[in-house]
């Protein structure tokens, strides 16, 4: 049921945009993602054995961890997609070039993560959180304001803050996941904690197209009103086509005349829609930061040691060559 309910959800954020939000395909979708989620929840309550013991979401500490991991999800790592496709399709770098392009943050991660790692037990664990967040969010509004004449340089300082921290994050929501449960629950809570952030990929990835989508096109029509390449639903066919890499192809039903009008158009849709998800991205790591500080707790966070965390650069990687 959990896995059912979370695929509806995704297929309805993805389609949503094509179908039209109150249309009855989508409706039904989202109405039996949410039948289904509520089902998931019953049967966690009454089962003797549940996968998810949900009175662990009393403890604001545990709360709090997930809300931290999906918000970092949900938000960077999510958009690592559409970063992607700025990278390749509108910058026109090979896959390679791209990826060489992320190395600043994943060295940023891997000097942060160390630092973080010795200072958990002295610091505060959701003041660490909540600095990670707040850097990602920041990190991400610097990556903002795209425009026709900027290069990928333009991302770099935000690659830094957001890659140092990411470093600082990691090491802390790994602490408080396995810390602020019983010993013999630490194998279902970094399972938990995995969920929640392979959750907030999904969805992430899923909210972020429709919303960059939607600025996008209706900034392409809004350019192109009164001419052929405003007409019917040709304003976002353009958009998806620069992120297909085949927007050449696209606009030769254009008339020639209008066709040059057409790609500056384009190109400026995508940059209106790429800017507008990274600004909300920022604004919800923004929210995750206060979160953290707020739900999580020292006094539920149990060490009986120091807690030696390996820099998780190898997460960052993974989602970077996802």
């Amino acid at each position: 049921t959990l896995s059912g309910g979370l695929f509806l959800l995704v297929l309805a954020l993805l389609r949503g945009n094509d179908a039209g939000w109150g249309s009855a395909q989508i409706v039904a979708e989202l109405a039996a993602a949410a039948a289904l989620l509520a089902a998931f929840i019953g049967i966690e309550r009454r089962v003797a054995e549940p996968m998810l013991p949900l009175g662990l979401f009393r403890r604001r500490a545990f709360t709090g961890v997930q809300l931290a991991a999906v918000g970092v999800s949900a938000s960077l790592f999510a958009l690592f997609l559409y970063l992607t496709l700025y990278l390749q399709d509108y910058l026109h770098y090979s896959a390679l070039q791209a990826g060489l392009r992320y190395l600043p943050i994943t060295l940023a991660s891997f000097v942060a993560a160390p630092v973080a790692g010795a200072l958990l037990g002295r610091v505060q664990a959701r003041v660490l959180m909540a600095i990670g967040l707040a850097g990602t969010g920041a990190g991400l509004v610097l990556m903002s304001g795209l425009d026709s004449a900027s290069s990928w340089t333009a991302l770099l300082p935000g690659f830094i803050i957001a890659g140092l921290a990411v470093g600082i994050l990691n090491p802390a929501i790994a602490d408080v996941a396995l810390s602020v449960v019983p010993k013999e629950r630490s194998g279902m809570a970094a399972g938990v904690n995995d969920t929640f952030r392979q959750v907030g990929v999904a969805v992430g990835t899923a909210a972020w197209g429709a919303v960059f989508l939607a600025r996008g096109s209706n900034r392409v029509a809004t350019l192109l009103a009164g001419t052929p390449g405003a007409t019917g639903g040709r304003p976002r066919q353009l958009v998806e086509a620069l992120t297909g890499g085949h927007l050449a192809a696209a606009t030769r039903a254009i008339p020639h005349g209008a066709r040059g009008l057409a790609i500056a158009a384009t190109h400026q849709g995508f940059l209106t829609g790429l800017n507008a998800i990274l600004v909300i991205g920022g604004a919800i790591a923004f929210l995750g930061a206060a979160l953290a500080l707020w739900l999580v707790r020292e006094h539920e966070i149990e060490r009986d040691k120091p807690v030696a965390v390996a820099p998780e650069g190898g997460e960052l990687v993974e989602y970077l060559a996802a």
